[in-house]
């Protein structure tokens, strides 16, 4: 498209019309406006079910965090109240250098908030890695197998 400039040479304007790419960015900014939150609002986390897992007993130097039913914190299975866990958890992890686990176990009638706020002591404690634990409900893994059990 030529836009004449009065001058009578005949010159081409040799410029892009970046208008109709600015309005589609624009469009486009306003559908992800609108469109991002109602992703986020609708997530659903299904959480892993423990039918065949390999069996593995409780170490010595592992560190578990444990929530009954009733929301009540255990540190390597001794009761106690949410900010003496925070406390000990931070004790137990300002002694080490390396693997700073915590494993941790939760009554599975417990809402999400509750296990959100343990793995958050767990977190501000100094954990870096966060284990669940489960039960083993059935099925046969690794030896098991081997051994027909």
């Amino acid at each position: 498209m030529a836009i004449s400039t009065g001058s009578g040479s005949g010159q081409v304007n040799a410029n892009i019309n970046v208008t109709p790419m600015i309005d589609v960015m624009l469009v486009l900014l306003i559908i992800f406006m609108i469109v991002a939150p109602m992703l986020e609002a609708g997530f659903k986390a299904t959480m892993p079910s423990a039918a065949n897992v390999e069996k593995a007993p409780e170490g010595k130097e592992e560190i578990t965090l444990g929530l009954d039913a009733g929301g009540n914190y255990f540190v390597n299975k001794k009761e106690m109240t949410k900010e003496q866990a925070e406390a000990d958890l931070t004790a137990k992890y300002a002694n080490r250098t390396s693997d700073k686990i915590l494993f941790f176990k939760a009554d599975m009638n417990l809402k999400y908030k509750k296990v959100q706020e343990a793995i958050e002591v767990g977190r501000r404690a100094g954990a870096r890695v966060l284990m669940a634990i489960t039960e083993r409900t059935g099925g046969l893994m690794g030896d098991d197998k081997k051994k027909g059990k």
